[in-house]
């Protein structure tokens, strides 16, 4: 049997549209990053990252002005040292803040950063020093079950 010249065509659309899903799908799960200009580098330490994952989303007023670049422990200070990649069109004071953040109740975690208001700005390289933790579920379920008990054996003297 001879091979049509529609085969061929169809075979190709057929490629095109199984490459397309593949890239919409590793870009709605933040595996893809197209962007080639890399921006500037800067450090964080936290006590407690939660759930955070490399990619995940760097925003400042709800808007993603870059990613995180990589997780590490640091077996002396015992804090995960974030490094976060940010667009280089937003430069950020050097004195802002940064706070692990979750999307709705239950969502994926991502960093907020809050510009200060000193002069000079992040530059590569730099360590944000003013940094808060992720709030675990957990930890705030327990200190509320802890605070009713406690609450429940005063009510009882």
């Amino acid at each position: 049997m001879q091979p049509h010249k529609n085969d061929v065509w169809v075979g190709l659309f057929v490629m095109l549209g199984a490459a397309a899903l593949v890239f919409l799908a590793l870009q709605s799960a933040n595996l893809l990053s197209l962007n080639f200009d890399r921006g500037y580098r800067v450090t964080a330490r936290f006590d407690n990252i939660g759930g955070l994952k490399p990619q995940a989303a760097v925003r400042s007023a709800g808007v993603v002005v870059g990613r995180v670049e990589s997780i590490t422990f640091d077996d002396k200070t015992y804090q995960a040292q974030v490094t976060l990649a940010l667009d280089k069109r937003y430069a950020f004071p050097k004195d802002s803040s940064l706070k692990i953040l979750t999307s709705g109740l239950l969502g994926e975690q991502y960093i907020g950063i809050e510009a200060g208001a000193d002069e000079a700005t992040l530059a590569p390289g730099d360590a944000v020093a003013s940094t808060q933790s992720a709030l675990v579920l957990e930890n705030l379920i327990s200190q509320f079950l802890f605070s009713k008990a406690a609450e429940g054996a005063d009510s009882k003297k």
